[in-house]
């Protein structure tokens, strides 16, 4: 169990466990509602509680130890949490008082917190229920004209730069070598079009995709991130700077963000998705967001799927929450 420290600002409390996805959603939320510097808590709960989580069973106050048993004596104003782990924390912030936010299904009765943010997806209902087509995050255009800003170097690469987004296998979309054949006909006739090529893993990318695209490099100048050994991640320039996106089907996280670029989005291979990946990406096609495959000539017109902003203004309507954004300068 840790937090942030001295500058943060108590009226709000950002509860994850380790997980950076969970993290990046609360405090994209937090940001939205005007929160700068949440007091951030990674959430380690003891047992029985981590495998009970979000369940409250007795001396649950104690499940994330002393630090925070005693944090609750003095709650926030209001606690968001992501994850089974940020459901019972905020749970226990509520009782204590604040307006509990809980980001995910909870697997439990909605009634236990203020609002809950549950992807379309998850087919999740009920009076204080706001349900995105996909997952909350920063991206935006402040937040990608920053990112160009602050990634000169990829922005001086050939133009069209075309960008990869790799994942890794989870539960319900099979990223394997059968995966990766279809993906990379699809990037093959891409790079016939393209100048320059920008990859960018993520931690549950196996060995041997990190492999196969390194070898897949050399076909064109670009930049590529595969793991701490290629030093900082430029994910944020990367997504800033590219023309067209091609996307792992695994990841929610990864896909909502490249939506929200003004660039076209594509994914090969979704149909191999089931369960809920295989609704949130049906639902994306429908909207004509993203597609599997494109001609050449046929790239489409495209609207930016910012959800943040709007799920911000539904909570704040839900919870009558006065608006803390800072009004914009005038010009």
């Amino acid at each position: 169990m840790g937090d942030t420290g001295a500058m943060d600002d108590a009226h709000c409390w950002v509860l994850t466990d380790a997980a950076a996805g969970n993290r990046r959603q609360a405090l994209a939320l937090a940001a939205a509602l005007g929160f700068a510097a949440p007091r951030q808590w990674t959430l380690n709960a003891r047992a029985p509680w981590r495998w009970l989580a979000p369940r409250r069973w007795p001396g649950a106050s104690a499940a994330f130890g002393d630090a925070f048993a005693q944090a609750l004596a003095a709650p926030p104003q209001l606690a968001i949490g992501c994850g089974r782990q940020g459901a019972l924390a905020t749970r226990l912030a509520r009782e204590h008082g604040a307006r509990a936010v809980q980001i995910l299904d909870p697997r439990i009765d909605p009634r236990h917190w203020d609002a809950v943010i549950a992807p379309a997806h998850d087919r999740l209902r009920g009076a204080n229920v706001l349900s995105p087509l996909g997952s909350l995050h920063p991206v935006d255009a402040p937040w990608l004209a920053a990112a160009r800003a602050a990634h000169p170097a990829l922005g001086a690469l050939p133009g069209p730069r075309l960008l990869l987004l790799l994942g890794g296998p989870v539960a319900n979309v099979p990223i394997d070598r059968r995966w990766w054949q279809h993906a990379l006909a699809l990037l093959t006739a891409l790079t016939r079009t393209h100048a320059s090529m920008m990859i960018s893993a993520s931690r549950r990318t196996p060995a041997w995709l990190r492999q196969a695209v390194r070898d897949l490099m050399p076909a064109l100048p670009g930049a590529r991130w595969l793991d701490p050994g290629d030093g900082d991640n430029p994910y944020p320039g990367m997504l800033a700077w590219a023309d067209r996106i091609v996307v792992s089907p695994d990841s929610v996280n990864m896909i909502s963000e490249a939506c929200a670029t003004t660039s076209p989005v594509l994914v090969p291979g979704m149909e191999r998705a089931r369960g809920r990946h295989a609704e949130f990406l049906r639902a994306l096609r429908a909207s004509g967001r993203i597609v599997d495959a494109i001609a050449d000539s046929s790239w489409p017109a495209v609207t930016p799927l910012i959800e943040t902003p709007l799920i911000a203004a539904q909570v704040r309507a839900l919870l009558a929450m006065p608006d803390r954004r800072e009004p914009p300068v005038p010009v």
